[in-house]
């Protein structure tokens, strides 16, 4: 599924849409961190399981405190514009796409391991 997203996402005017880029994107990092816990036999579940996640596999697989804490901003945003209808600026997209794709790639290659 994150493959799939990441397909759709190329497809994507991701300045016009940049909280659906922002939610896109970490769909994408959760289902992989999801994927890295489920293949070590961890599975996380319940209320605060995203942040927990994130701090797991920060934990577990050594990524550094400013990938950790960019992942919580991003959980924070998609849980704002979720939840609370929060629209964010094209900016970020404009400033922050590289930065989460060199995640997508560091979170893959963590999976293939």
């Amino acid at each position: 599924m994150a493959e799939i997203t990441l397909e759709r996402l190329e497809e994507t005017d991701k300045e016009k849409y940049p909280s659906n880029t922002l939610t896109d994107y970490y769909d994408v990092m959760h289902k992989l961190l999801e994927a890295i816990s489920i293949a070590e036999g961890i599975k996380i579940k319940g209320e605060g399981a995203h942040q927990e996640l994130i701090d797991y596999i920060a934990k577990h697989h050594g990524l550094d405190e400013q990938i950790r804490q960019f992942l919580q901003q991003m959980r924070e945003y998609r849980n704002l514009i979720s939840y609370e209808g929060f629209v964010i600026h094209r900016n970020f997209v404009v400033l922050n796409e590289e930065k989460m794709k060199r995640i997508v790639k560091k979170l893959f290659e963590l999976l293939e391991g």
